[in-house]
């Protein structure tokens, strides 16, 4: 069992690092007040492949691995989660085209998305269906001009934004084999969005509910077969689970790597932070999480590339003890910069921000408890 990255991976982890460093850590605050992401920032992100990371290489992207892709947005990350997990949500739609998608769609969309040219958001969640994403009420009816849909999605990251929304909505009757995945671009007849929501942190992403009243979009905009969606839906999930992973993972490294930084210049009772034991085994116990959360997460990201029967439920587990690991150290970095960590300048007070909702979205901590005490269950026989 080799736990080393290969050159190609370090290469990959580097460039990515390098990018984030130089084109986004230095403007993040100043996108977090302005609620926006310049769109000029996406096909610079493009230009190194990771539009379509894992895109396959014959649809135009880079056929990365899961793995692979966790290195990029932990990379990213370390510069600021919210543009990160955006890119995450973009790279889960094109994987989503690249292997349900008809040629003819494929053809169509694809080449965009992977340059970033049309970026990408994801429609499932509704205001009456978060964790219960079966019971969406949004509708689509095959008409002789289309596909009609009615309906509202709820906490759409690029809602408003984006240049097209892959969304999960029902052309059958009720449960997951009703649910069919249609593509709606931006300015489609009957397409509306809700204001800008007001968010705790990933201020950067701008967030709105999104519309749909007798919204038409072509009948061959349908992704895969029909009644298909939610399966559809749940595989691109396990992927954005891994993400969003990685997202808290790097953030969380930075915010420990600013705080070795500060303990070891700040100053009190005459000598330096980090020479008191107290402060060392917190930072001890720090380094211990994120190293066994780093672990976990490549694990479960190699178990997803290799298709092992158990990838889904490693997946939902990485997902849960890694978020909470990412905020709780964070957390725990803020604390010890004291009333510094509390002043955006220091920038730690972000990351807790921006953290916070990775417990929550992709799926809730408490549904990957139940996902994983399924798959415990039906082990058991």
């Amino acid at each position: 069992m080799d736990f080393g990255l290969s050159e190609e991976q370090i290469a990959i982890q580097e460039m990515a690092r390098a990018f984030g460093e130089e084109r986004i850590a230095p403007h993040a605050r100043e996108w977090e007040r302005a609620g926006t992401i310049p769109r000029e920032l996406w096909p610079e992100l493009a230009a190194l492949g990771f539009g379509g990371l894992y895109v396959s290489e014959e649809a135009g992207g880079s056929g990365l691995s899961r793995l692979d892709a966790t290195l990029v947005f932990e990379a990213l990350s370390r510069s600021c989660p919210a543009v990160a997990a955006f890119l995450s949500i973009h790279n889960m739609c094109a994987a989503m085209i690249d292997r349900f998608a008809s040629p003819e769609l494929k053809a169509r969309y694809l080449p965009g998305a992977v340059a970033m040219e049309t970026v990408f958001s994801y429609c499932l969640t509704e205001p009456g269906s978060g964790s219960d994403a079966a019971a969406l009420r949004t509708r689509a009816e095959r008409t002789n001009e289309g596909w009609r849909l009615n309906g509202t999605k709820a906490f759409i990251s690029g809602g408003g934004y984006s240049d097209a929304y892959v969304v999960m909505a029902r052309t059958g009757g009720e449960g997951p084999k009703g649910i069919s995945a249609i593509i709606v671009e931006d300015g489609a007849p009957g397409l509306s969005f809700g204001g800008l929501e007001d968010k705790m942190g990933w201020k950067a992403q701008p967030t709105r509910q999104v519309q749909f009243d007798d919204c038409m979009t072509p009948v061959d905009n349908l992704l895969g077969e029909e009644g298909q969606g939610f399966k559809y839906a749940m595989a691109g999930l396990d992927g954005g689970r891994l993400n969003i992973a990685a997202c808290s993972l790097g953030a969380a490294q930075a915010a420990l790597d600013q705080t070795l930084a500060y303990m070891g210049e700040r100053r009190a009772f005459g000598q330096t932070l980090d020479q008191f034991q107290a402060l060392q085994f917190r930072l001890a116990d720090m380094e211990i999480e994120l190293q066994a959360a780093r672990t976990f997460l490549r694990q479960a990201a190699w178990k997803h590339d290799t298709g092992a029967p158990d990838a889904t439920k490693f997946c939902a587990m990485a997902k849960k003890f890694v978020t909470e690991v990412g905020s709780r150290v964070a957390d725990q970095c803020l604390q010890l910069h004291g009333g510094y960590g509390y002043l955006a300048d220091y920038g730690v007070e972000k990351i807790v921000r921006d953290l916070r909702v990775h417990q929550i979205l992709e799926g809730t901590n408490e549904i990957m408890r139940l996902i994983t005490v399924r798959h415990l269950l039906k082990e058991r026989g």
